[in-house]
């Protein structure tokens, strides 16, 4: 088997891409779990797992992506609040007198933004599956 020397350097490159996104998304949620903890045993371990099983984890939630249509929106609004806790902490390390956030609070106010999300979007894509069927429907009674 004679390969030429550019199919496996273009194979090397190929992969040196792929963890290099990797490593660059496991190292964008840092911010994201210090929003929710400061123990760095568990950020390293969240950060470890992120490197592990994040391209594995993409492709599920790309197939579910076709029914979680609001997961954008829900998102959004975890990413915010993460941003505002962020710097709501910072002041208070600062001296400044402002309100903390704790992290029993943030732990649930994510999972409502994400059940509250996918509960929208499950109804949202059988709504309309079920709009997109009685069109179907109707186009068949019409036909014969």
């Amino acid at each position: 088997m004679n390969v030429p020397l550019t199919a496996w350097l273009l194979t090397i490159v190929a992969l040196c891409v792929l963890v290099a996104i990797d490593v660059l998304f496991a190292l964008d949620s840092i911010p994201a779990i210090y929003g929710v903890t400061q123990d760095p045993y568990i950020v390293f371990t969240v950060n470890a797992f992120a490197l592990m099983g994040l391209r594995q984890l993409y492709f599920l939630i790309g197939g579910l992506l076709k029914k979680l249509v609001h997961l954008s929106y829900g998102l959004s609004i975890i990413l915010g609040f993460i941003g505002v806790k962020l710097v709501l902490h910072a002041l208070h390390e600062s001296g400044v007198h402002v309100p903390e956030i704790s992290i029993p609070f943030s732990l649930g106010f994510i999972v409502l933004v994400r059940a509250v999300t996918t509960a929208t979007s499950l109804w949202a894509s059988k709504k309309q599956r079920e709009t997109s069927g009685e069109t179907a429907d109707e186009r068949t009674s019409q036909q014969v």
